[in-house]
């Protein structure tokens, strides 16, 4: 199951311990609907309801439209301390990277390399789980190689 609404981050939790062969997959990071246009420290105010998730293994984050919550330009560098406390609540096999092209404020280029290169803490197989072998094992998908 994915679910996105930032209001629905407790619920989210309820529902894993009750359910624990349930996997739930939190789109967006749990944070507010691009419409609002929230951006910057204010778009993080219910980070820890997101972060409590990382305790059920039953339950992963999408790191979909993460440039679309900075106040800044490229390398967005005010979500980067966000995205390792995401990272560091769900590890690697849980967190994953996503784009949502079509709203973002940069090219497809750097919605990459944000996660590819200016992440200095996200390297080797970590980078490589979050960047699409972690999904593919999460929803049973076989990979060559």
């Amino acid at each position: 199951m994915a679910l996105f609404g930032p209001e629905f981050l407790t619920a989210a939790g309820t529902i894993a311990e009750r359910n624990p062969e349930t996997r739930i997959i939190i789109d967006h990071m749990g944070r507010p609907p691009a419409a609002t246009g929230i951006k910057g420290s204010e778009a993080w105010t219910n980070l820890t309801d997101l972060l409590r998730l990382g305790k059920h293994p039953n339950v992963a984050v999408k790191a979909t439209g993460a440039p679309s919550y900075s106040a800044e330009p490229y390398p967005f560098t005010d979500i980067h301390g966000h995205l390792h406390q995401i990272f560091e609540a769900f590890g690697p096999e849980r967190m994953f990277w996503g784009t949502d092209i079509t709203r973002m404020p940069c090219s497809w280029n750097q919605c990459v390399t944000l996660f590819t290169e200016e992440l200095p803490w996200l390297t080797g197989q970590n980078k490589e789980q979050v960047m699409g072998r972690a999904i593919c094992k999460w929803l049973g998908w076989n990979i060559p190689g």
